[in-house]
């Protein structure tokens, strides 16, 4: 991370979690970040952490919002060189059961966040030539299971899109990476373990710790590589849903029981 010295980095869900570890390892090796998020709280703790580390509040979901802040950010810090985003909900449940509400406001954050941040700050990243953008997708955009229907619908969507934006911009000078992490021991778990824990994920191995992905993402990023697929199983995960879907759909159904 040292290229990243007196650079701005934007990250939204910094409040906690990943974007959390994400502002104070990138703070730590003299970035300029800031903080995109509603979670007033979580920011301030982050920002407690490093000097270098700047709250702005902006709703993910209005885009208005977020171009107003990447504005502010651009004004106040300098241009925006790598983002992360970040921000993202995870309550689980049957799709015909699931809170009509909540599982468009899954859609709304998880994807439309996503919409909404590239279109506010990768017309400037393009512009100068320079710049990292960073997605974060899932395991569970690429392996389905049941009672994770609208989060992994979300996911999905990241993935397609973060691709599609690659290679609309391959050219460019910005680097892209979509990161399909397996479950990370990050407080995202506690709400899907809140509503309805699949338990094909309590069979799984154990959830990894956050800067081991953070880590894992620049790795990829030095060296050139789209698609990160870390932790136990991430790397075959792809191969097996390509050639195999009916055995992951067998082993689905025997584990919920259902």
């Amino acid at each position: 991370m040292q290229h990243l010295k007196q650079k701005v980095v934007v990250i939204t869900g910094g409040g906690s979690g990943m974007g959390q570890q994400a502002a104070r390892l990138c703070a730590e090796a003299g970035a300029v970040v800031a903080l995109i998020d509603v979670n007033e709280a979580g920011m301030q703790a982050t920002c407690a952490m490093h000097d270098n580390i700047h709250a702005f509040s902006a709703d993910i979901t209005d885009f208005n919002a977020v171009s107003g802040a990447v504005t502010s950010i651009e004004s106040d810090l300098g241009p925006v060189f790598r983002v992360y985003n970040c921000a993202a909900i995870m309550p689980f449940g049957k799709l015909i059961e699931q809170d009509n509400a909540t599982a468009h406001k899954i859609m709304d954050i998880n994807y439309g966040g996503l919409l909404n941040l590239s279109q506010a700050v990768l017309p400037g990243m393009v512009s100068r030539g320079a710049g990292e953008f960073i997605s974060f997708a899932s395991m569970a955009g690429i392996i389905p299971t049941m009672v994770t229907g609208a989060y992994s619908a979300s996911k999905a969507a990241v993935a397609f899109f973060t691709e599609i934006l690659y290679h609309e911009n391959i050219d460019s000078g910005v680097k892209f990476a979509c990161v399909c992490p397996p479950p990370v021991d990050t407080p995202l778990l506690d709400q899907g373990r809140s509503t309805h824990w699949p338990k094909m994920l309590e069979a799984g191995p154990n959830p990894i710790k956050p800067e081991e992905m953070i880590n894992a993402i620049e790795a990829h990023l030095a060296a050139d590589k789209f698609w990160v697929f870390h932790g136990k199983g991430a790397k075959v995960g792809p191969l097996m849903r390509r050639l195999a879907p009916g055995l992951i759909w067998k082993q689905c159904h025997d584990v919920e029981g259902f």
